[in-house]
Order: C-alpha cells, then structure tokens, then sequence
C-alpha cells in the first residue's frame, strides 16, 4: 500500500496509447485520494506488499496499476476492495528519503479498468482495460463555449483562491485537449477522495468537463464568499488581534508539521511584550528582533544580545504609572517628619504638589536643590515622592563624563547598555518616580562626549516626551517623570543646563538648628541603628554644642550624626560585654570618647590694635571669621600680601591702599608716609585658599588703621566690595557669614546696604543678638569701625554714596 501522494507535479505529456499497456498489471493502492492522467506524483510507500510490486516490476517493465481503496468496515483483499477505475502510471525514479523510507515518483498515463484477479501472493496482480472516450467535435460550438467557460472560470479561481502552484496556471492558460484540463482542475481543486474518484469514474469527456465546471463554480463562490468575510473581519480587527491570529494559525502550520514548541523562547518573549503593551513603533521594532531570533541558532552569540533586547522592551513600564497622593496636608506632615526648619524649602514643595493637583497635565519646572553637603537635599527628594506617593529612584551624577551614560550605547557596539534613565525606569516598574539627578555639578566632559548636553533634552519638558536612548533605538516618553536635581556650586552647572533648573537654594544649619536636628532625628537613628535602648544613652545639651563646635566644622549635619554614631557604638561596646555604663553623655565623656579636639575656630578679637580687623568668608562647609593682619616697615610704598590669596583678593587690596592715598588728609596720615613704607597683608591659615572681593572693606579698614594709627573695635566684624568711587557693594553668602559671627560671638557687623534684602532669610535668634550696620561707602565704614586715638576734625564725606549701582558679583571667599 502508498500514502497518500505528495503535492502533484503537472505534466503536460498526453496519455499513453492504449497498445502501450500491457495486458495485467501489478496493483498498488493508494487511500482517500485519486490519481489523474498527466499527472506526475510522488508515493511514499510504507506497506511491503508495495515494496515487492516495485522490486519485481521494475526488472520486468515500469508500469503498474494505481487504484483507490475504498473505505469501509475492515480491509478487504483482492479486487473487491479496490475502486472499479484506477490508472496505469509509469514509475520514473525510486528513491529513499532522509528517514530510510522508499518513495516512488510516477507518470500518470491513462484511465483503467479491472477485469480479473490474476495473482494475490507476492502482490496483487490483475487484468486491465483501457478506458478512452472519442473527443467532442472541434466545431461544435456549444462545447467550445463549455470549455472555455470551463477554462475562465479555472484562470478567475487561481487569482481569488491563490493556492495554485504558478505551473498549473501556465498549464490551465496552455493546454488545448479539454480532457486533459478537466483532469488537471480535479487534481488541483480542494475537493473531497469521493468526489476526485467520481470524476476519474467519468470517462466521457462532456459529463467532465461539466462536472468538473460545477464543482470549480462552487468553489469560486467559496473563494468570493471567503474574500467577503476576511475584510468583513479585516475591518474590525486591532492590530493585537490580528497578530494573535496570525500567531495561532503560524502555530497550527508548526504542529501539523511537527514543529511544535520549536520556537518556544520567541513566542514566550512575544507574550511578554503584548503583556507590556508598548506603543506600535516599539512593538514593530521588537517583531523585527524576533524574526531575526527566529532565524539566528540558539548557539549564536548574537542569540543572546537579541533576548537581552527583547526582554528590556518587555520589562519597561510604557504604561504602569503609581496614582499620586495629592493631599497637601498629608504632604507637609511628611516635611515636617522628614526635617527640621526648611520653612522657604517646604513652602515651594507644597507650591509644585498644588500645581500638579490643580493641573496634572501642566509639565512643571525641574527643581534643583542647592546647598552644601549634608543639608537633607537627597532626603527632601525621597520626601517629595513618600508625599505624593511615587516611587524614588536616584542617579548619582558625580564623576560622569560619558555622555552614553545618559544616552546609553548603540547595540553594534560589544558589551553595550542602556543609559541610566532607562535602567532607573527598568528598576522603578513605573513610568513616574521622583527620579533625583545627584551632584548634577559634578558632571565632567571627556572626548566620549558632555553628559551635561545630553540632560538638555532629558529636563526639557517639551522635548522628553521622545527621549531617544541609543540602546533602545526607540521613542520613550520622560514626560511622566518629575525630576529633581540637587548641587553644591550652580557655578559649575553650565549655563544651558541651568537655565532648565528652577533653583531653591538650602543654607546651612546654625548651631542652634543642629542641636535640635541632632535631639529629633540623629540620636535616636544612632541609637536604634547601634542596638541600644531607650534610656541607654542620654546625650546632654552641652554635650550635643560640645560636638558641634569642637568636632565638627561643616554647614550640613553628616559628620555630626557621624560623631554621635561614635558615641553610641562605644556605649554600645560596653554593654555587650556586660558592662552597665553611665548613659548621660556630658562634654567630658565627648572628649573621653572622641579624643581630642579636632577643630579650633577661629575667636573674636579681645584687644583693639592697629592694622588687625575682623573679616567674613564663606566656605563650602558654612561662613567663617577671618582675621586680617597688617604691617609696615620702610620701603618705596609697595604692597605685599600672604596666605594663598588668589588675584580677586590681591586687586580688592591694591583698590583699597589707592583709596587710603586718596583719603590722606581725611584720615590724618601724615604726608609722604604712604611713599616711604611698604605694606605686608597677611591672612592667617595659609594652607587654605583664599580669593573673592568681599574682604574689600577689611582690607580698606586695616590699612586705614595702619597708618592712621587708629585702632579697629574688636567687637566688630565686616564685610562688603569697594570700589575705586568709594562705594561698597553686595557680595554673596551673606547668611552663613552672619552665622559665623553670631558662633564666634561677635556683636556688630558692618554689611553692605544693598544686601539688606538678605536678612529676611536670617534666623530670628541671631537677629536678635546681632547688631548689624548698613553701609553704602567707605567713610562709612571707617566710621563705625575705627576708634580715634585723639579728637580729630570732623571728616568730611568726600565721596557720597550713589544710587543704581546695581548687585555685585557672588563672593566666595574660602578659607
């Protein structure tokens, strides 16, 4: 017995004469299936019987006989299982395929009839008859509309249906014999084994070819009728739908052929992604991927790289987004929870979370909190996503100076990645955490690129909403996303970048704000992280100030939760080894405990000399006092100045002794003396840097007192930029250098009149204690700074301030 036949191969020989049969016949049968004249097909044969036909025919002559076993109840033997019309075949090759199984490859020669059983053992043989019908006449008209009724039809259902192979086309379009082009449509419709071996039971060409013309007829409409419903359907389709059923027809195609679960990893790596539900540009882009997984083996290094890519695009979350929580009061208990003070810093928080309520669409500023180390600027960004309910992820900008760490790398390249923002939104699972840009001063360039401007698209809130990553290679949409940056010095952000930030500026803390930022938040976090228990360790106010000011020298409040981490980890010792120490802390225990003291502060002058005044500096870890020190010996009237001055410093004193020539009467320097003595400037410290205008006025104060040999009040501090005019102007950093005073117990400042606007940000407590004197020129200040060492004539204002003059530039003088 034969398998059924593979797909048909047309061949468009005509049928064999009827003296070319031989009288009997070897049988082969074939099932559910018939064969027609002009035909050549491929028999996979499987039963042994078979085998023996072929074996011992071909010896002998290449022709057998090919008929249909009928179904039925059971196989029967003999010829009265088998159709009554089969056909004579020539075997033209025999060959065995790739599993061992042999298949024959036949031309199909003529219709055939049994007339009588010759043999059964080793295989069927039988006499044959040859079936043949006379042709119409060629001039009958009524048949020659028939056949080519017969042949429109035929070419009209290989366009609709399109399933015919291209040479059945050529065939039905060349063929002339209508017998021939009957027998090759009823191969080539899709038409049940009854219905082909009916019309191979139909010898006469008429009934055919009218037979075979009703059928394709039918199966015409089917194909109209299927075109109908497939665009009826088409138009109600998505574009998930119509992928799904694609997919499940592709893997109906893989079962039946016995593929099934070949291409597991794909379709689980496709099911993650419609799970994700990515925009159609990333999820055409992600189909592209997985035919290429498709095509490339599961050992390909280039394999793996694909699955990293797909799995990424499955992972983001292009549309998981957390609901926020827009309750303002819920909000500032967060704030005050979170840190002490900070009224102007909670105050413009609350402002953004009420825009945001009043207008979620409204894309806000991109806030930037700036201020020395250790302030609370990364924890006022966590603070800001507890309160609104977000998820909070960081990236810390110091030391980036590639630009594809924000941009990502191109995949061509060998271990390439996403830039930060991505995998931070990989890490969050949602399209809208409080993302904090860290130290985005510390950004650096290098030939790879400026990650500096490449947050330019990032932060603009009318470009982030296609972030193209590299990596990526798609659209992302940032806009969700509220970003927060924070920085030491906005001087060193670039000018573009900063123009995107709105800032809110974080001063340092006083002492008196430590201490209680130290009783509220750090002791007990110090006590709970170290294992100690309430009551175990008590820390007394004096020994909190003891730290503060001996063991500490910061704006923030790091090393100081450090120091009382100190602390407690000693206690904590001795109770481990079973000890029961004393859990009041008391200076004394501080120094026991700490060591030494490790900074001295500079203290507020006790005895009024000439030449030596009180200056006012800002560091990166807060204000400072600084003591300027003056001297002459004789010389030519140069000037000479020490203790790492930078060029700013050393103009503002060559502007200051110019001021002194010119004010020699009004001061009482004798005439001459200028010319004949040279001048030695020194600021103590001098491992430390120092540089800015702000130090004008000291400078002024301290050679005026020089050589007028008026002396400067000790109780008094100063600060302000000169100018050649006589005027004084604004400088920055006014705060912390006004807390420095206050530390060092200073009661009087002399400050330029023009940073009167910055005293509203001045802690009450210190407004209270300090007396502080506005100054728009120099006189004035020589004024209140100088004491006369004997009654002098009234000195007359020589140079009056003037108005307009405008804000100088930032200070910093560092020390």
């Amino acid at each position: 017995m034969a398998t059924d036949p593979a797909p048909a191969m047309l061949a468009s020989q005509p049928p064999a004469p009827a003296e070319a049969l031989p009288d009997t016949l070897a049988i082969l049968t074939v099932r559910k299936t018939a064969l027609f004249p002009g035909l050549v097909v491929i028999l996979t044969i499987d039963d042994p019987a078979a085998r023996h036909v072929l074996e011992d025919t071909l010896p002998h002559g290449r022709i057998v006989g090919i008929f249909t076993r009928r179904p039925g109840p059971g196989d029967k033997d003999g010829l009265s299982g088998l159709a009554k019309v089969g056909v004579a075949a020539s075997v033209v090759k025999l060959s065995r395929g790739d599993t061992g199984v042999l298949q024959a490859t036949v031309s199909v020669l003529q219709r055939i009839a049994l007339k009588r059983e010759v043999a059964t053992t080793p295989f069927l043989r039988a006499e044959i008859e040859v079936l043949a019908a006379p042709e119409p006449k060629a001039d009958d008209r009524t048949w020659q509309a028939t056949v080519q009724e017969l042949r429109e039809h035929a070419l009209e259902y290989a366009k609709a249906a399109a399933d015919l192979a291209p040479l059945t086309v050529d065939l039905i379009k060349s063929l002339e014999d209508a017998g021939q082009l009957a027998d090759l449509l009823a191969a080539s419709l899709p038409i049940t084994g009854e219905q082909r071996q009916e019309l191979l039971e139909t010898v006469d060409v008429r009934q055919r070819v009218r037979a075979v013309l009703v059928l394709i007829s039918d199966q015409l409409e089917i194909a109209h009728l299927r075109d109908k419903i497939d665009k009826d359907v088409a138009a109600h389709f998505t574009a998930a739908q119509r992928r799904a059923y694609l997919r499940e027809q592709l893997r109906l195609i893989h079962k039946e052929l016995g593929e099934d679960g070949v291409d597991h990893q794909a379709a689980e790596l496709r099911t993650r992604l419609e799970a994700a539900n990515p925009p159609e540009a990333v999820m055409v882009q992600a189909e592209r991927e997985l035919r290429r997984l498709s095509r490339l083996p599961a050992s390909s290094g280039e394999s793996s790289l694909v699955v990293t890519y797909v799995e990424l695009l499955a992972e983001l979350p292009w549309h998981r987004a957390t609901k926020d929580n827009l309750d303002l009061a819920r909000a500032r208990r967060i704030l005050d929870r979170d840190h002490y003070d900070l009224d102007k810093v909670k105050r413009r928080l609350i402002e953004f979370l009420a825009v945001c309520k009043l207008n979620p669409a409204r894309q806000g500023p991109v806030l930037c909190l700036a201020g020395p180390p250790g302030v609370g600027k990364t924890s006022l960004g966590q603070s800001i996503a507890d309160a609104l309910g977000r998820k909070f992820a960081r990236i810390g900008l110091g030391g980036v100076n590639d630009e594809a760490e924000i941009r990502g790398h191109r995949r061509t390249y060998v271990g390439a990645m996403p830039g930060r923002l991505v995998q931070e939104l990989r890490r969050a699972g949602v399209n809208n955490p409080v993302m904090m840009l860290d130290e985005i001063d510390k950004l650096g360039a290098h030939s790879t690129g400026d990650p500096a401007s490449a947050l330019l698209e990032v932060l603009d809130p009318r470009q982030n909403h296609a972030f193209l990553d590299r990596y990526l290679d798609v659209p992302l949409d940032l806009s969700p996303v509220i970003f927060i940056a924070t920085a030491n010095f906005m001087d060193d952000v670039p000018g573009a970048l900063r123009d995107r930030l709105e800032v809110i500026r974080i001063p340092g803390y006083t002492d008196g704000e430590k201490q209680e930022i130290a009783r509220r938040y750090l002791i007990p976090r110090q006590q709970a992280e170290n294992g100690l228990k309430p009551g175990q360790v008590k820390f007394k106010a004096r020994a909190i100030r003891r730290i503060i000011e001996d063991y500490t020298r910061e704006a923030g409040v790091r090393n100081l939760e450090r120091m009382i981490g100190a602390v407690c980890r000693y206690l904590a010792a001795l109770v481990a080894e079973g000890k029961n120490p004393d859990p009041s802390i008391a200076p004394e225990t501080v120094e026991k405990i700490l060591g030494p003291v490790r900074y001295i502060r500079e203290t507020r002058l006790t005895v009024a000399k000439p030449g030596i005044v009180t200056g006012l500096a800002w560091t990166p870890v807060g204000g400072e006092i600084m003591h300027i020190e003056a001297l002459r010996f004789p010389g030519k009237g140069g000037i000479l100045m020490t203790g790492q001055l930078g060029s700013v410093m050393r103009e503002s004193a060559q502007a200051a002794l110019s001021l002194v020539h010119a004010r020699v009467q009004h001061l009482h320097i004798k005439p001459g003396e200028l010319r004949n003595y040279d001048v030695h400037i020194h600021l103590p410290a001098g491992g430390i840097p120092k540089d800015g205008p702000s130090a004008g006025v000291g400078l002024l104060t301290a050679i005026a007192s020089l050589f007028s040999g008026d002396k400067v009040r000790p109780d008094i501090a100063m600060t302000g930029e000169i100018t050649l005019r006589g005027l004084v102007l604004p400088i920055g950093g006014l705060k912390e250098k006004l807390l420095a005073a206050h530390r060092a117990g200073i009661p009087t400042v002399i400050i330029p009149k023009l940073n009167e606007k910055d005293l509203y940000d001045l802690p009450a407590e210190v407004k209270k204690r300090l007396k502080i004197i506005l100054v728009s020129t120099v006189d004035e200040v020589l004024a209140a700074a100088l004491q006369p060492q004997k009654p002098k004539a009234p000195r007359p204002a020589r140079h009056s301030p003037m108005s307009g003059t405008g804000a100088g530039p930032m200070v910093k003088t560092k020390k």
